[in-house]
């Protein structure tokens, strides 16, 4: 018994070791049943799938309802307080005297500074075209009431009179010096047209600030003394912007209704005198008056 049990063992050994193993699976060289080809196939049913699960995610998310719109409150209700409480002393729609429009800025202005009185002009020119790029500058009769640093780059002589006239820095090499430094402690700069030259290569550096030296602004001149003593009285420059809108400053709320009318007028007939001989249309298109800080006035239009 015990012998047959060995011998039956054994069989079964050498059967579980013959037994031929599975047989691979075979793949053509090229053409659909390649290995390559295959592998695609299941590739893209794997990507096919993910798409699809994507999507029903994707709808699910859609179909789940949202929840309410969130409101935008209007512009005047993000203003602060003081600035609400301004904005409702100017009728809506109303245009006002250029007199009129003035003294209600003031009465209007929420800041605690002495904020500056400005305009916002809207021309009908277009700043493309050389002749409408309107810029030049005025002498405001009440000026406004901003200290200016003025510097001088001329002659030793040019700059002996400058400093008589008011200049805060008058000086000839020493003042390249501080500019190839990178020290810019000015407001405006006036030269001579044969100092011109010895300042090109800093006009990247003057230029983006507004402080290159330009005969429509007068700051190109002979006639140093004379630039300096304008510049220190109040004398501002203006220009058309790329939207054809003109921004100045015309003096701080402190100078009062009379003071601030009349260096307004002054600004008005000098925009006036500016129009383009080629300008075909409205020329002054909208005025509007404001503080630093203070609601917008519409001015009666009256400089066309």
């Amino acid at each position: 018994m015990a012998e047959e049990e060995v011998k039956t063992t054994v069989d079964e050994e050498v059967v579980e070791t013959t037994e031929a193993p599975e047989a691979e699976e075979k793949f053509a060289k090229a053409g659909k049943k390649s290995k390559k080809h295959v592998e695609e196939v299941k590739a893209e049913e794997e990507r096919q799938a993910r798409k699809a699960e994507r999507a029903a995610s994707d709808k699910a998310a859609a179909e789940k309802p949202k929840g309410a719109k969130p409101v935008t409150r209007p512009r005047i209700e993000r203003r602060g307080k003081k600035y609400q409480d301004a904005a409702k002393l100017v009728e809506k729609g109303k245009i006002y005297g250029l007199k009129d429009a003035i003294d209600l800025a003031i009465k209007t202005n929420p800041a605690k500074f002495d904020a500056s009185l400005e305009a916002h002009v809207r021309l009908g020119v277009d700043p493309r075209q050389a002749d409408q790029n309107i810029r030049t500058t005025i002498v405001l009769p009440n000026g406004n009431g901003k200290t200016v640093r003025v510097a001088v780059f001329a002659p030793l002589d040019a700059c002996k009179a400058a400093k008589a006239a008011g200049a805060d820095i008058a000086e000839d090499e020493e003042f390249l010096k501080q500019l190839e430094k990178g020290v810019i402690d000015f407001d405006v700069l006036i030269s001579t047209p044969a100092y011109m030259p010895k300042l090109g290569k800093f006009a990247r550096l003057l230029g983006p600030k507004g402080l290159m030296p330009n005969p429509k602004a007068g700051t190109v001149t002979m006639d140093v003394e004379k630039a300096v003593k304008e510049s220190k009285a109040g004398k501002v420059e203006y220009r058309v912007d790329k939207q054809s809108i003109v921004h100045i400053g015309l003096g701080k709320v402190s100078f009062g209704t009379d003071k601030l009318f009349e260096n307004a007028n002054t600004f008005f007939d000098s925009l006036k005198a500016q129009k383009p001989a080629s300008l075909k249309g409205t020329y002054v298109k909208s005025v509007f008056i404001t503080t630093t800080m203070g609601p917008s006035i519409s001015v009666e239009n009256l400089y066309n």
